[in-house]
């Protein structure tokens, strides 16, 4: 497995990571590539964000109506 990875795969990791514990060696070059790349930084922050909102919508109560 490679370690320098196209933002395709990085893209692909990322989304994966929600289901799955990514192993090491797919963890460090998905941090490597982030580092250097600010397309992919800002689709890790997007992803956690809707996870966010997914989280707080799970635990949402509601009023009672």
């Amino acid at each position: 497995m490679k370690l320098l990875r196209t933002c395709r795969e990085v893209a692909a990791l990322v989304s994966q990571r929600e289901d799955r514990e990514l192993a090491l060696r797919e963890r460090l070059s998905l941090r490597l590539h982030v580092l250097i790349c600010k397309r992919c930084t800002a689709w890790e922050q997007h992803i956690a964000f809707m996870r966010q909102g997914v989280d707080a919508w799970k635990n949402y109560k509601g009023d009672g109506r």
